[in-house]
């Protein structure tokens, strides 16, 4: 899958197109994913001894992860491939020199 749980993503169809949140849980073999404020349903839980009430409890459903860009943050927008990893931190690291 291109996202992993944490990836912050924007919603680019759907229902939800535009919003943006974190992926709480993927699920890979379905090819879905759970964002943070997306896809929200009502859940209706029956009344029980210990809560004779019952109650509506507004949660999250699985999206398809096709339906899910990765965020950047610096650009501002979706973005296709993963940011690579900083090149600083190799340029800091002194190359070694090749005895000759």
């Amino acid at each position: 899958m291109h996202v992993r749980k944490g990836d912050t993503v924007v919603v680019i169809a759907g229902n939800d197109r535009g919003k943006q949140g974190p992926i709480l849980r993927v699920d890979p073999a379905e090819s879905r994913v759970v964002v943070e404020g997306v896809n929200l349903r009502w859940k209706h839980k029956k009344p029980t001894q210990k809560d004779p009430k019952g109650e509506r409890l507004q949660r999250e459903f699985p999206i398809h992860a096709s339906n899910v860009m990765l965020w950047d943050a610096k650009l501002g927008k979706g973005v296709r491939k993963r940011p690579a990893p900083e090149v600083a931190a190799k340029a800091a690291k002194p190359a070694k020199k090749k005895k000759q």
